[in-house]
């Protein structure tokens, strides 16, 4: 499915044309009327989790659409480790990394890729519980697909489209950027980091690499999968790099779990808390992120194992201002990869630059003197935006807050 997006940059441009796989489901119940089809699936949903369907949306995107992983990745840095003088649990971890070199391809096919390319379909939903009132909304689901090029870990450009909502992220090895069409263009705070999509089995070498500095720390059974767990912690230094006056990244956890059988990457988790400084004697707000990928359908791409499908839960817990006012949300986001193709001849490095009107965050930190915006609502509810944090790039708030 080919659809035109307008030109954001140039009011003169062409249009961008996005491809985008058409779900199966929107053409297999009218086979020779396929458009009036389609057209019903897309509208045929009109209420939501937050009581606007374009809030819901901009709220899926902005959470599960473009985060990063917490650290910078050198796509320079050699795969291959020294084990001398390493305690125990980081010399564990180096050669469960070394066994996943191996089953995912080896050292020799996993250096031979100088840039990838890869296109799929999502299915993003999201629900809410509300303490207050002890009810949990559920929504309906969108539909949508995603194109994603990458030359190394800090190249790399996504756009991705789920009911004709539009995201594009990037990163031109300088700086981290996204662009929505109700947020515009904005800079992630720190160093460029890598794509947390591309470690969702597609990257496997970026995906050793960041686990090559982590320790092990035991063992689990996942989907009757022995598999050994892998933990790495966001330093210090890259929190500070990442926080600003309003908003501290107070910490930030990976874990991965590498099947003790196959050797392959089976599960991604991420967990992360954010503290925003409340103005005034007003109570702090923190949210803690977990987000858990259950990697799937590992297939051979030119000698090496591409993980082809997925499903990514994410859970936003919000709590501080109010004990009787703590906000669950929960959401899925459902992948699949349709195409998977390696060192992309032609592949220009003006494909990854930023868009024309980015702004770095500490541009906006002058103009504003608040971490959030407010982008609508109803009901009682706002969304808020938060420029600081990548993966709650939208946040839900209460009046009260």
């Amino acid at each position: 499915m080919r659809t035109l997006c307008p030109n954001l940059d140039r009011e003169d441009g062409l249009d961008t044309v996005l491809e985008v796989p058409i779900p199966e489901e929107m053409l297999a119940s009218t086979k020779h009327r396929p458009w009036p089809n389609m057209k019903s699936w897309m509208t045929r949903h009109a209420v939501s989790v937050f009581g606007d369907r374009a809030a819901e949306i901009q709220f899926l995107l902005g959470v599960v659409g473009a985060p990063l992983v917490p650290l910078p990745i050198h796509g320079d840095c050699t795969i291959i480790n020294n084990f001398k003088g390493c305690p125990i649990e980081s010399s564990m971890a180096k050669y469960i990394v070394q066994q996943y070199i191996a089953a995912a391809g080896g050292e020799h096919a996993l250096n031979s890729i100088g840039s990838m390319y890869a296109m799929g379909k999502v299915k993003m939903v999201a629900s809410e519980f509300d303490a207050k009132v002890k009810n949990m909304k559920q929504g309906v689901g969108e539909i949508g697909g995603f194109v994603l090029w990458q030359k190394r870990p800090d190249l790399w450009s996504l756009e991705l489209m789920v009911a004709g909502y539009k995201i594009s992220a990037g990163s031109d090895a300088k700086v981290a950027w996204r662009h929505t069409p109700w947020h515009k263009s904005h800079a992630s705070r720190g160093p460029p980091r890598p794509l947390r999509r591309s470690l969702q089995g597609l990257d496997p070498r970026s995906t050793a690499n960041l686990f090559s500095s982590s320790i092990c720390i035991g063992e689990k059974s996942i989907n009757d999968e022995d598999c050994f767990i892998l933990k790495l912690e966001a330093e210090a230094s890259t929190l500070r790099a990442r926080s600003s006056s309003n908003v501290e990244i107070m910490r930030h956890t990976v874990w991965g779990s590498f099947s003790q059988r196959s050797g392959l990457l089976i599960q991604l988790e991420d967990t992360h808390l954010l503290r925003i400084k409340a103005p005034g004697k007003g109570d702090d707000v923190f949210w803690e992120t977990t987000m858990e990928s259950l990697i799937q359908d590992y297939r051979t791409v030119e000698g090496v194992n591409i993980a082809h499908s997925g499903r990514t839960c994410v859970s936003l817990f919000r709590f501080g201002e109010d004990s009787q006012g703590h906000t669950r949300m929960r959401m899925e986001d459902i992948w699949s990869v349709e195409e998977v193709d390696f060192n992309i001849k032609g592949l220009s490095i003006d494909l990854f630059l930023p868009p024309a009107d980015l702004k770095r965050e500490d541009e906006d930190d002058a103009k504003n003197n608040l971490p959030w915006r407010i982008l609508g609502g109803k009901g009682g509810r706002k969304v808020v935006a938060i420029h600081e944090e990548d993966s709650l790039e939208m946040l839900a708030e209460d009046d009260e807050m």
